[in-house]
């Protein structure tokens, strides 16, 4: 019997938290094909099931996979399509980190064949966990709403001047959901954080792939600045700045689950 790739957490509304950037661990196999800089996981979620421990109290299904994105990039179009055609980006299989550090020793890059492999064991499972669950809400619910929970570093040159906004909310332009749900979250009070919708971060694939808002099926995702909870230099839990950012998250999802839950 083969190993779980992902964690789901069932709940009893009609949301569901998908972190696919949130595991940390490497397969053995690949391990011995990577660098230092591959086997440390740098550019992880870090934390988001902490930070977001609060929303299986409310009941929200919760999608956590075990992988790391070095392995394979859940939030990618399988097909390896960039997302953001002309902008720096990361593949579906990363080769090199946030800050262009090579992820594979010399002559280890996965080759296409190795892409799809990892697709096949990694990346379609928790697709599929997606997928029915979703299916599982509409039919119990009659709505289906899904949030992509991420977080990034505050300064990342590779892909934006300056530093980020601390709440980046992606929507694909205002496509991913109902303009109910886009203004409830615009609405809300995040003082003293930042925020912005639509900006740097539009949504990714799984954002973008899963909304179908004519069949009541609704997509956001939050792309959560790691200045706001995290050490950064040493990409540790700062218990004290989760605890002032956490009631931002809570009163969101407490949006979320108002919206998916009216009728």
């Amino acid at each position: 019997m083969t190993e779980p790739t992902y964690t789901l957490h069932k709940g009893k509304i009609p949301l569901l938290i998908s972190m696919p950037h949130n595991g940390e661990e490497i397969p053995a196999d690949i391990k011995a094909m990577m660098t230092a800089s591959g086997l440390a996981v740098k550019d992880t979620d870090w934390y988001m099931d902490r930070l977001y421990d609060f929303a299986r109290e409310l009941g929200a299904y919760i999608l956590i996979p075990r992988y790391s994105r070095f392995v394979i990039d859940l939030n990618r179009d399988p097909a390896g399509i960039n997302l953001y055609p002309g902008e720096n980006t990361t593949e579906l299989c990363p080769t090199t980190s946030f800050d262009s550090q090579p992820l594979y020793l010399a002559g280890q890059l996965p080759d296409g064949e190795e892409n799809q492999r990892r697709v096949a064991l990694y990346w379609q499972p928790y697709h599929q966990a997606i997928v029915d669950t979703l299916a599982e809400l509409k039919q119990q619910f009659g709505k289906a709403v899904l949030l992509e929970a991420h977080s990034i570093a505050s300064v990342v040159p590779r892909f934006f001047a300056g530093q980020l906004p601390d709440f980046n909310f992606g929507t694909n332009n205002g496509s991913s959901c109902a303009t109910g749900l886009i203004n409830a979250v615009a609405a809300l009070d995040y003082g003293p954080y930042s925020k912005v919708i639509n900006g740097r971060f539009k949504g990714g694939y799984i954002t973008r792939a899963y909304a179908d808002v004519d069949n009541n099926i609704h997509t956001l995702q939050l792309e959560l600045s790691q200045a706001t909870y995290l050490n950064e230099d040493t990409l540790s839990y700062n218990a004290d700045k989760a605890q002032q950012v956490k009631p931002k998250l809570q009163q969101l999802v407490q949006a979320m689950i108002e919206f998916a839950l009216h009728k």
